[in-house]
């Protein structure tokens, strides 16, 4: 079976459109083409390459139409776009080719694209957990002073209320929106390092383009490359299973709800069942612990990708592409899945 991403029955299930687009590959090659246009101009700005040269090469990378086809072809063969991608570029400019990945890697054109994905995720996932707390602070308006029994150990306990469970989900909803400012911090930056990331390219000019670019793409330069440190890239992992599996014990919790005939919990909607049809099924909570245990599975592989041989590993970073995307659209969906199981809740608590 093919991925559940995009699939053709159950992609509505999976799929989180507003994710899909922003890890595209269509985007990520917008987002490559938009570095090569800034560092042809930083070349320029660094006083590398005339001013003149600089905005003429960037221009027409940004006119630049590339042939996806060839670019799949040779990635096949090289491992990565970029080498292709910059040929059909160096062609394009003809004899200004001398003002394109002039000093750069392959490494710092995908790492800044993904430094730029990860910040689109970020404002993203910032948006709707605000979105979610205000869908929470609505239940508890609605349910809040409604009695419900504590299960510990899915025992029956004592008495508490809706407001108690729900604002436990809160707190864990809240606590991962806390730490987005920080994983934008070490993750959301310019990779720049040249060929084996120290920087010693450019005839001493390397942090005058940094920081031109810097500048151009609204990116803060660390200082160095980050091309074999990975922290940052994990950490945003981390996040991302942290924000499902926070859906996913709301979601859970709501299934065991519905599991006490009505008298803790009564949706507006669910799912059908072929062979009884009395039933309504909580697809969306189930949804939401499907997610946060497949997110949880592949946070570890992300860890798997710390271990960088030497100035550069081929096989840990390719790693990260096979992972990350579907763990951002993962995350993401569980947000709207979330809020959309909270807007069926017609009662909640006794």
């Amino acid at each position: 079976m093919p991925s559940v991403f995009g699939h053709s029955y159950l992609g509505d299930l999976f799929d989180d459109s507003e994710a899909s687009e922003i890890w595209s590959a269509e985007r990520q090659i917008k987002l490559m083409l938009l570095f090569e246009a800034a560092w042809s101009r930083s070349l320029g700005d660094a006083g590398v390459i005339s001013d003149d040269d600089a905005e003429k090469a960037a221009m027409a990378i940004e006119t630049f139409e590339p042939d996806v086809e060839a670019i799949a072809r040779e990635t096949a063969r090289d491992g990565l776009p970029v080498p292709e991608l910059v040929r059909q570029l160096r062609m394009h400019v003809g004899p200004l080719e001398g003002c394109v990945h002039r000093g750069a890697t392959s490494q710092d054109v995908i790492d800044t694209a993904l430094a730029l994905t990860i910040g689109a995720t970020l404002d993203r996932l910032q948006t709707r957990t605000s979105a979610l707390d205000r869908d929470l602070d609505g239940v508890i308006a609605r349910f809040g002073g409604r009695h419900l029994m504590a299960k510990t150990r899915m025992q029956a306990a004592k008495p508490i209320t809706v407001a108690d469970r729900v604002s436990v989900w809160r707190g864990s909803f809240a606590a991962c929106a806390d730490r987005i400012d920080g994983v934008r911090t070490r993750a959301v930056r310019l990779q720049f390092g040249g060929a084996v990331g120290d920087r010693n390219v450019l005839d001493g000019k390397a942090s005058a383009v940094a920081a031109a670019m810097s500048r151009r793409l609204g990116l803060p330069d660390p200082g160095r490359a980050w091309h074999a440190d990975r922290a940052g890239v994990v950490e945003f992992a981390d996040l991302l299973s942290a924000i499902s599996g926070a859906s996913g014990k709301m979601g859970q919790d709501l299934c065991l709800m519905a599991q006490a005939r009505g008298d803790e919990l009564k949706l507006s909607a669910g799912g059908r069942s072929s062979a009884m049809p009395h039933k309504n099924n909580p697809i969306l909570a189930e949804l939401l612990v499907t997610l946060a245990r497949f997110n949880a599975t592949q946070v570890g592989a992300m860890h798997q990708a710390l271990v960088h041989e030497q100035e550069r590993s081929g096989a840990a970073w390719v790693l990260e592409w096979m992972v990350l995307p579907q763990m951002a659209e993962v995350s993401m969906r569980s947000l709207a899945a979330a809020r959309e199981l909270l807007s069926k809740i017609e009662a909640l608590g006794a």
